[in-house]
């Protein structure tokens, strides 16, 4: 059996960014573990530009972010292993992997949990009709075409404006694919603003709202699709039907946290955003088990992910050096009204100060945040814009505050 101290579970970029945390506060017995056959995750085959504006004030492509970071582990001398699979994490923290070694057993005091997310497929929302070859996720098409070298489709249709659809929109475009549109189920569109602008309106694409797929149709390849208005219940509307000649569907709707091995140990999952539920220190429901990325919540831009895998790391590396991180009196944080969740679910008082992130659930103008304490309101925050696509934070005083209550509203002014 292997010892360390810490073990990361994925190399993509919150595995690494933790990794990096831990060893820069000090921590040297440090094990990546990567199923791939290289280090990056999903950044790899990323090849638009637009990443590292944050942290670098450059416009990287993902391949040359996945890079940067993967020197700066490789320089610290912190290894990794690639091609191990984790099958299975047992409460002493013991892990089952499989590697080119066979199956092997590894200890750790301590395991981050960076294991990214998945996509939502065609069953996950029951679209009826045929079931034809064209029909794919985007982020699927994406990895054909930017790593495999095929392209997917010559008359392309897009359900779901989230940023990866809208990201395939411009690059099929560009490969001289002929997208025809996006359909849209809520009213608005769920893409980063930017995205918006230099994927769908640059290239006139039309965004279709308020609609979906209602029926596929094609015996061996996708020859047609019917798309259809929906109300605000998500019924279809009669007779608002349009039917488009294509022979590839992409599907945007939606990322869920990749979290089976933790699913199975038993950790407390949050209803809605289906990743585990965390502490201010990211630790979840069973101790020593942290998590981070994309596999905690789905973030909007990966230079969020990367600071929070390296603020993982420095916790992580305390909980080590400590044996524990917890503190006596804390208080909870929940989403109320507009809110979509709120992470994390409760933070300790002694640190003074709660820095708390959250989503709301639709658009607003004009509007304001209210944080309320045991049913007092203890601050306010005049919003002028808050969209779904984009994460929210608050900061604000607990140091003078008991055990208690709070909730993050949204009232519009």
């Amino acid at each position: 059996m292997l010892n360390y101290d810490l073990v990361i579970i994925g190399g993509g970029s919150a595995g690494i960014a933790s990794a990096i945390g831990a060893y820069d506060n000090g921590l040297r017995s440090i094990l990546v573990l990567e199923k791939e056959a290289y280090l990056g995750g999903i950044l790899n085959q990323c090849i638009h530009n637009g990443f590292g504006l944050h942290l670098f004030n450059e416009e990287l492509s993902g391949p040359e972010y996945a890079e940067r970071f993967a020197n700066e582990l490789i320089k610290r001398n912190i290894e990794y292993r690639l091609e191990t699979m984790v099958l299975k994490i047992n409460k002493d923290l013991t892990m089952v992997c499989s590697s080119v070694n066979g199956c092997e057993i590894i200890k750790a005091k301590a395991i981050i949990c960076a294991t990214g997310c998945t996509e939502r497929t065609r069953g996950a929302i029951a679209t009826q009709g045929d079931r034809p070859s064209g029909v794919m996720t985007a982020g699927l098409a994406q990895r054909y075409l930017n790593i495999e070298g095929y392209l997917v489709g010559k008359k392309v249709f897009i359900l779901g404006s989230g940023d990866i659809g809208l990201i395939m929109v411009r690059r099929m475009t560009l490969e001289g694919a002929k997208v025809l549109g996006v359909a849209e189920l809520m009213p608005y569109s769920n893409g980063l603003s930017r995205n918006i602008v230099q994927c769908l309106q640059d290239f006139n694409i039309p965004l279709y709202l308020s609609h979906t797929v209602k029926r596929i149709i094609g015996k061996n390849r996708l020859e047609k699709i019917v798309i259809c208005e929906v109300d605000n219940k998500n019924n279809f509307v009669p007779n608002t039907e349009k039917e488009f000649e294509v022979d590839t569907l992409l599907l945007s709707v939606g990322l869920i946290p990749n979290n089976p091995l933790l699913a199975n140990l038993g950790v407390k999952m949050h209803p809605r955003t289906k990743g585990p539920i965390v502490d201010d220190n990211y630790e979840t429901s069973v101790p020593g088990i942290f998590a981070c990325g994309n596999g905690l919540h789905v973030h909007d831009l990966v230079d969020f992910v990367t600071n929070e895998g390296i603020y993982v790391g420095k916790k992580v590396s305390e909980y080590i050096k400590n044996g524990k991180l917890a503190s006596e009196k804390y208080v909870t944080i929940e989403a109320g009204n507009g809110i979509s969740y709120v992470l994390p679910s409760k933070f300790a008082i002694d640190k003074g100060v709660a820095e708390i992130k959250f989503r709301v659930t639709k658009p607003h103008q004009k509007s304001h945040i209210n944080v309320i304490y045991n049913g007092e309101i203890l601050k306010s925050i005049k919003k002028q814009y808050l969209l779904p696509a984009e994460m929210e934070d608050i900061k604000f005083d607990i140091s003078k505050l008991d055990c208690g209550n709070i909730v993050l509203e949204v009232i519009d002014d």
